[in-house]
């Protein structure tokens, strides 16, 4: 019989996530779960209770509480989660109003940045307001041609915050693979950078972002982020501005558009190999209840944890990560 490696300690166990959802559950439904492989069973027999319970362990915050967990949970498609309730993806991930750090950004040009969670607060204020004051508001596309940067994170919750859906492509996409994905969603509002930075070289973008535009006819405005430069030249591209010249100096409070659970919150895509990508919507309150699920439970995530993971906006695991934030 072959030993393991290695095993947590009683005590170790004792203090995960899982354990205390573990510990709730038995509690709750009058369980005697002592182990994984028991809770993970009852969690696919038992939906319903399940998703309640980890919806309460989580602190999902809404402004309007569900009338029930799921409605016709054998119907596929046809099951719905949490019905009639309100909330705001957004305002989830802004819930902590603190000095500690939310964001610590670290780029290849060696630039080290930190964004406490009341920066990341306000920095996303000033640019939610600049957004509604376009009129930007529920289901409108804002898009993202960017590095995985804290502007990156800043304006998708700003867009997330209106009810508006967000998608966004690494900047090391050609213009085609750009078009293939934002020629399929309408995007009004386009947030890139100057450049990006690979093997210690700068890349400089805005050629490209002159490309795409080009074949977009419905972007409204072009925000530019500056990286690579401190005052990128922005003057070949139509309705451009400097990100510092977009965001609102006077914003201070963010008003969160309540949504329904499974309103659309990001458009993410198929990688394109058989044809044109695939359009894929996520919900803004399926994508919240199940990634913090994976963050909480399995990824064993504590809120004075810093959590790392090495991603292009491009990737799937960008908004992964990003959910770390609630």
């Amino acid at each position: 019989m072959i030993s393991p490696l290695w095993q947590p300690s009683e005590l170790r166990i004792k203090n995960t996530n899982m354990y205390r959802f573990m510990t709730l559950v038995n509690e709750r439904f009058n369980k005697g779960f002592t182990d994984y492989t028991g809770l993970w069973e009852w969690s696919v027999e038992n939906l319903t209770d399940f998703w309640s319970t980890a919806w309460e362990f989580l602190d999902i915050k809404a402004s309007v509480p569900y009338t029930k967990a799921i409605e016709n949970q054998d119907k596929m498609p046809g099951a719905a989660f949490f019905t009639n309730s309100k909330l705001n993806f957004a305002e989830n991930l802004l819930q902590f109003r603190n000095d500690k750090a939310a964001l610590i950004f670290r780029g290849e040009d060696s630039v080290r940045r930190t964004l406490t969670y009341n920066q990341l607060y306000d920095e996303v204020a000033k640019t939610a307001a600049s957004l509604k004051a376009m009129g930007i508001s529920k289901g409108d596309r804002v898009v993202g041609f960017m590095p995985n940067m804290p502007e990156s994170i800043i304006a998708m919750l700003a867009a997330a915050s209106l009810g508006a859906v967000w998608s966004s492509c690494s900047p090391d996409f050609g213009i085609k693979g750009v078009l293939d994905r934002f020629g399929q969603t309408r995007p009004r509002v386009l947030f890139t950078a100057d450049g990006y930075f690979f093997k210690g070289k700068p890349l400089d973008s805005i050629q490209r972002i002159a490309g795409i535009v080009k074949e977009l006819p419905s972007i409204e405005k072009i925000v530019v982020i500056p990286y690579t430069t401190t005052k990128p030249d922005i003057s070949s591209l139509p309705n451009a501005v400097h990100f510092a010249d977009f965001k609102d100096p006077g914003a201070t409070q963010i008003e969160f558009t309540q949504m329904d659970f499974d309103y659309p919150l990001y458009i993410m895509y198929s990688s394109g190999t058989t044809g044109l990508p695939k359009c894929m919507v996520q919900s803004g309150g399926g994508v919240l209840l199940h990634q913090k699920k994976e963050l909480v439970l399995h990824t064993d995530l504590k809120e004075e944890d810093t959590i790392f993971y090495f991603t292009t906006c491009g990737w799937m695991m960008w908004n992964w990560l990003t959910c770390s934030l609630s």
